[in-house]
Parts: C-alpha cells; structure tokens; sequence
C-alpha cells in the first residue's frame, strides 16, 4: 500500500502542471522476478517517474513504453522475457529467469484509477481491484485497461456498466478472497473474450506499541518507513513530542480508551515494567492479534505465566503461540535499533507464515507460486 500512496501523492502533487501521464503494473509473473505482480510506476511525458516495476532493470524500457502509449492514449501490455539468452531481449543477463507481463495504461481525463488508487489508500481495510490484461472482440463498455473496484460488502464492480462482467466478478470473488491472493482470470462471451487480474490488496499493517521509553523511537522510525498505521499507549509525557508527530493513534496508559486489535494488528509489550507488561498481556491474549511480542529474558516470560497461572488465568497452547518473548529474531541484535530491526522481521514473518530462516536454505523459489 505504501507504494500506492506515494504514487497518488506524487500525482496530486503535480498535477497542476497539467502534463500526461500513464501507469505501468506488474499484471503477471511466470517463474522469478523482482517485484511481484501489483508493482507499478507513474510515468509523465516528460520522462520523470515515481514507484518502480522492477529492481531498476526494466524502469527504462517501460518509460519509453509510456511515453509512446501517452502519445497515442492508447494501453498496451509489454511482455519481458529475462529466462532467455538473447541479446536483444531487454532485461537479459539480469538472472531473474522470469516472464513478466506489464500493462500501460494512459491516465485520460475520465480515467478513474488514480481516484480508485486513492480510495483504497485512505481506508484500513481489504480491497479488490478487477483491471481488464487482456481483451478480443468488441464491447462498448469494456476494454484493455480497464480498472473496477470492488465493493467486498455487495461483491459489485463499481461503474461497471457491463452486466457479464459484473456478473463474472461476483461469481469468482471469493476464490481471491477465501485464499487473499491476487489471480487472473478469464471471461469468454459471445462478443469478446478477456483476462482481467483480480487485485487483493490487504489492510495495512497496525503495529500497537505499549511502551514509553526511549528504545520505542527507533521502533516509531521504521514503522513510518515500512508504512504500518501505529498505535501508542504509555505516559506520553516522558516522550519527545517531535516523535510523535506522524504517530496516528496516542493512548495515555491509564486512560480507559486503547487500539483496536484486529488480525492483522502486531503488539509489542515494551513498558520495562514487568508489572505493566504483565497486565497487559492479560488484556491482550484475547485479542485477534496474530503476534505479541514482549521484551526482556525467557525467564522474565516464565515468571509472568506463573503469576498469572496462580492468579487462576491460564493460556490454551493457541494463546501461548501467538506470543513471542523474548521477541525478534536471532541476528546478535544489541542497540536498540538492531532490535528493532529483529522485531520487524520477526513479526513480518509470522503475518506471512514463514519460519524467518535463511533464504540460502530455503528449497525453491523465493515467492510461492500457483501451480
């Protein structure tokens, strides 16, 4: 998401200078590529561009691209081939071995996909975006490029006036919503026949921060930089006001109001107060949270459980699960900013429902990928 927001700023911010502009997305990847299908980069006339397509080997080539389809306003999807040994093939040499598929779209007056990428921006929340790849045949209504946000509630393509298409989206919704992943399909009618690559974008990540001590801004830090929304509990006070500035959600600890935790929220018990992690965690382990994290040694941990255990609230093995402590991942952290480095990427981990090893020591590719 963090990706999309910066190119609908990006096109806000210039776009009283009234120059053309188009969008370049990743729409499919066959074996390996850097960036996955949904990547994309906002490309004006005049060769300046924001987000990127690839790890820098295919931005080139795609700007050209653009350039051309906001010269003929007219879209076009662009194959790469970097798996073959020709020296004409752009991207060769690159060792991605991949196929990837890119639609160029111009960005026209009418054009609704900077408005649908700014919709999903401002709400926390999982969204679908249906855009047509591929189109044979004739239709007054659809065409390549086409983008159609999905109401999840209705299961409806908005401003969609193509009654088999609309019909098409509710029918194979729930595959992409039932495993949240992105999918192309396709759609044969009478008049035409398309693909159209079913977009699931997942809710932000929210990071809940009970903690009030100094070790918290590095934490604050990469969370801007990753784009997580942030919650804050603790006695603001003891805090430099300038860090807490882009910190969305404040919540003096001994107040009633506290974050709302959901499945896609990460905690992070923080407080160096063993009582108040303590209280906290008791609060918390009912929550959807896939991941608590509490600082401080096992033994610490050990001795929190077993006070709570004689207090007569014992975790079942699915509670205990989701708690990590000591948490972060075994890199030799020290600083505080190492351990927080450790922190993310243990968190990132769980949400993916990785190990957090090596990749040396992973068999297969990086991504999975749909048989």
């Amino acid at each position: 998401m963090k990706e999309i927001k910066s190119l609908v700023k990006f096109f806000e911010s210039t776009k009283s200078l009234g120059e053309n502009c188009a969008i370049a997305q990743v729409v499919r990847v066959e074996e390996s590529s850097y960036r996955r299908e949904g990547a994309r980069m906002l490309v004006y006339e005049s060769g300046v561009f924001e987000g990127g397509i690839s790890g820098g080997c295919l931005e080139g080539d795609a700007l050209k691209r653009s350039q051309m389809a906001i010269i003929n306003q007219k879209p076009s999807v662009v194959t790469y081939d970097t798996s073959k040994d020709d020296e004409n093939q752009i991207g060769v040499g690159l060792g991605c071995n991949g196929v990837i598929d890119v639609l160029i779209s111009p960005i026209k007056k009418n054009s609704n996909i900077i408005s649908t990428l700014k919709k999903c921006s401002e709400q926390r929340k999982p969204h679908v975006l249906v855009t047509v790849t591929d189109f044979n045949g004739s239709s007054s209504n659809l065409g390549l490029g086409n983008v159609f946000y999905v109401n999840l509630t209705t299961k409806e393509a908005e401003n969609c006036e193509d009654e088999n298409f609309k019909k098409f989206i509710q029918e194979n919704i729930d595959q992409v919503l039932q495993k949240s992943k992105s999918k192309i399909i396709e759609l044969t009618q009478d008049n035409y026949s398309l693909k159209a690559f079913f977009e699931y974008l997942p809710a932000q990540y929210h990071l809940a921060i009970y903690g009030d001590n100094y070790d918290v801004y590095p934490i604050l830090d990469l969370a801007k930089v990753m784009d997580w929304d942030v919650s804050l509990v603790g006695n603001i006070n003891k805090l430099k006001k300038e860090k807490l500035f882009e910190v969305k959600n404040i919540f003096q600890k001994d107040l009633e109001e506290k974050p709302i935790i959901d499945e896609r929220t990460a905690i992070i018990l923080m407080s160096h107060d063993f009582k108040t992690d303590k209280n906290n965690l008791k609060s918390l382990i009912k929550s959807k949270s896939p991941y608590i994290g509490s600082l401080g040694p096992k033994k610490r941990f050990v001795k929190m459980i077993k006070e709570l255990s004689d207090e007569e609230l014992n975790f079942s093995k699915d509670e205990l699960s989701r708690v990590f402590a000591p948490c972060g991942l075994e890199i030799g952290a020290n600083t505080p900013e190492e351990i927080t480095a450790s922190i993310f990427a243990e968190i990132l981990a769980v949400f993916s429902n990785k190990e957090g090893g090596s990749l040396k020591n992973k068999e297969g590719p990086i991504h999975e990928r749909d048989n």
